[in-house]
């Protein structure tokens, strides 16, 4: 069982930046790809960005690539989302999710094991 928990969310101009953190409980969070997901309000929920166990290996939204950057700490059970250029479009509710395969990076939601409980973040124009 994992449980995560985000933090980091907040209220941000458009052109700022905000740091997502996920922290993840038990002693299994290495061997775990993990991601990053997003629901608008009206929208389905979609993938954002991932990141296999070792690290060595990352997927990204297209809209988000280079603006988002995703990274992990496995000594620190912790996930990141570094957003920078933020847009008003990327306003959602952002969710860490955990997938207990975790040699590749899973972007559909039904590859994933486990949800925290999810982060708003807000930009405004």
């Amino acid at each position: 069982q994992v449980q995560l928990v985000e933090s980091g969310g907040g209220l941000v101009q458009a052109g700022g930046s905000l740091r997502l953190s996920c922290a993840a409980s038990g002693r299994t969070f290495s061997t775990y790809a993990m991601g990053w997901f997003r629901q608008a309000p009206g929208k389905e929920r979609e993938f954002v960005a991932g990141i296999n166990w070792s690290g060595g290996s990352a997927a990204y939204l297209d809209s988000t690539k280079g603006r988002f950057t995703i990274s992990r700490d496995n000594a620190k059970n912790t996930v990141y989302l570094q957003m920078n250029s933020l847009k008003p479009e990327d306003t959602a509710v952002y969710y860490c999710a955990a997938a207990a395969w975790g040699r590749t990076v899973p972007t559909r939601m039904n590859e994933y094991d486990y949800w925290g409980q999810g982060t708003q973040v807000t930009v405004s124009s």
